[in-house]
């Protein structure tokens, strides 16, 4: 299973507790590319530019899908690389992780380490890429909604829509 959607959606958060209910692994796409390349995503945007950090993670990617069954929790833009968009359809259960600005922001000032954000009005750049990525974002299998309640309650929403699925 793949979680997708945008930066502060709660895919990692989700993505460990979903896992854990379904008692299967649980991996973050990020993680896993800063340790493959011994440094932060931020270091990869800043040394060899956003195509370069889409190319590990398209890499990356494939290779946790190869594995055993998991929940991967992808990066914001992953779902929007056509390359990377088409493996996950093809090798997992997608699930789109939907949620309103005001939630997303309040998420990601948590932490200074989204490279998209670093430049202009954060509000601004989150709505734009909600704008362009909401289209490629709904060819995801599921979509549930993330709020500002629990995370639980996200996971509750994925695992109703898996079980109307059949897909657990």
């Amino acid at each position: 299973m793949a979680l997708v959607g945008m930066m502060g959606a709660g895919k990692s958060s989700v993505g460990r507790r979903l896992a854990s209910r379904l008692e299967v692994q649980f991996r973050d796409a990020d993680s896993e590319i800063e340790a493959a390349a011994g440094c932060a995503i931020s270091e990869i945007f800043d040394r060899f530019g956003e195509q370069a950090f889409r190319d590990g993670e398209r890499r990356v990617i494939e290779r946790l899908l190869q594995g055993p069954p998991l929940v991967l929790a992808t990066g914001g833009g992953a779902f929007v690389d056509p390359a990377t968009r088409a493996r996950l359809k093809e090798n997992a259960v997608t699930v789109w992780i939907k949620a309103p600005v005001g939630v997303l922001l309040a998420r990601v000032k948590r932490r200074d380490n989204r490279p998209l954000l670093r430049d202009g009005d954060p509000r601004e750049t989150l709505e734009r890429l909600l704008r362009e990525r909401t289209p490629i974002y709904t060819e995801a299998e599921i979509a549930v909604e993330s709020d500002e309640g629990p995370h639980s309650h996200a996971v509750d929403r994925i695992v109703a829509a898996l079980k109307q699925r059949q897909l657990i």
